[in-house]
């Protein structure tokens, strides 16, 4: 594999996930039941009648959807690329599909191609363009996996002919007429057979030889890993891998769903993503409309701004060092030749956090954000076999929610295990 290529991945650290479709109009509920997990699996969860669900095309027209006002809301939230769903379990295409007519402008009122309309709109703000696509299940076709209750048959299914007549031309489509695709997101591959995942990445690597593919494609065919769900490893985690997290407890619009993630948690999850040497793709959900909603992106700005001053501390950064023990007062960050220390929980009066195993010398220690320097005190005792930083704070925390202390060192981080 060609490491350049993962360069921007590196670089990024932090990605806005955009699920949006049909199921953005019931909103997580169906004829008054809700969904009981997952506002984009509402047709397989409470088993839509397909005919019924794809009633929902005529009734899908996003007034409000502005491919620039959602890049610009990315940027303002500091993220550096954008997967968004061209194509979810429920078969229906946000992009102009001429392998199926069930698509957003041949199916719908609104008759615009989402996706090149969101490609143009990265290209010009700078954002590498993703793209999620499920490869396995499509429950609009009866040949596909996932739906058992409008073809029961499951004998009778030929998934060759689904995956020769709709899944790979489909995403020949997306590589072919979007311009440069900067990574391709595939999902539940369950029990796909090897070859049809070799033949998907075979097909990435001819027609865009750049394009990253996600772990999820399955075989370990993929170009970095995911975690599950929501999932974050408890220490450094080896290789290229990314965490994607619903902002609240579903991935697609979801109207009764307000269990929203405060800054607060954002800001920890970013923070120990980073330090573990991980990718954070946080999803978003537009509403039927075409907008983002705004109790979520009330969490994600406060990082955006933040990021404007201490990006430093995530863009580019590499996993930070495994101390043998828990930082309860935040955790660590590493770049270069500095080590940032992100204080997300203020320490008390003497206002002063001891670091305990980090041996290599500090040369400096100053607030990212503005460069105030900050007194270190670096210690060795002798009875205990034990290194100490000991890093002087000012009385109140110039930051709400995270803090950080750059510490310059004379050479890469070492840690004493005592």
């Amino acid at each position: 594999m060609d490491t350049n290529k993962m360069d921007w991945f590196r670089e990024a650290r932090y990605g806005m996930f955009i699920h949006w479709g049909l199921y953005a109009i019931p909103g997580g509920e169906w004829n008054g039941v809700p969904s009981p997990f997952g506002a984009e699996w509402l047709m397989r969860n409470l088993q839509v009648p397909l005919a019924d669900y794809k009633q929902l095309a005529a009734r899908f027209n996003p007034v409000d959807f502005d491919a620039r006002r959602w890049v610009a809301d990315l940027v303002g939230c500091g993220m550096k690329y954008l997967v968004f769903t061209a194509k979810h379990h429920d078969g229906f295409c946000m992009y102009h599909s001429r392998v199926s007519p069930y698509n957003i402008v041949d199916a719908t009122p609104f008759g615009r191609d989402v996706v090149a309309e969101l490609a143009e709109a990265c290209r010009e703000a700078g954002i590498v363009f993703g793209l999620y696509y499920s490869q396995f299940q499509d429950w609009e076709d009866p040949d596909a996996h996932g739906n058992s209750w409008d073809f029961p048959d499951e004998a009778g299914k030929d998934f060759e002919r689904y995956f020769e007549n709709k899944a790979l031309p489909q995403v020949r489509e997306l590589l072919e007429n979007y311009g440069e695709i900067g990574v391709i997101w595939f999902d539940t591959p369950y029990e796909m057979p090897k070859h049809y995942c070799e033949r998907l990445r075979d097909l990435v690597r001819e027609l865009q030889p750049d394009c990253l593919i996600n772990g999820r494609i399955g075989y370990k065919l993929g170009d970095y890993q995911q975690m599950g769900d929501n999932g974050i490893p408890v220490t450094r985690y080896p290789g290229d891998w990314e965490t994607p997290m619903t902002l609240n407890d579903t991935w697609g619009y979801c109207g009764h769903d307000h269990n929203w993630k405060p800054a607060s948690t954002v800001f920890r999850m970013l923070v120990d993503i980073c330090q573990r040497g991980g990718n954070f793709l946080i999803n978003v959900g537009p509403d039927a409309r075409g907008l983002f909603p705004g109790e979520g992106m009330a969490s994600l700005r406060p990082v955006g701004e933040w990021l404007e001053h201490n990006g430093a501390s995530i863009y580019g950064s590499t996993p930070a060092p495994d101390f043998p023990y828990q930082l309860g007062w935040g955790g660590f960050t590493f770049r270069g030749g500095t080590l940032y220390m992100h204080v997300l929980r203020w320490p008390p009066f003497p206002f002063e956090i001891c670091v305990v195993g980090l041996v290599t010398r500090v040369l400096s220690g100053k607030l990212l954000h503005d460069g105030t320097p900050v007194k270190v005190i670096q210690s060795y005792e002798t009875a205990r076999d034990e290194y100490r930083l000991r890093v002087q704070l000012p009385e109140l925390p110039p930051h709400p929610y995270d803090t950080v202390v750059a510490l310059e060192l004379e050479a890469p981080p070492e840690i004493h295990h005592a």
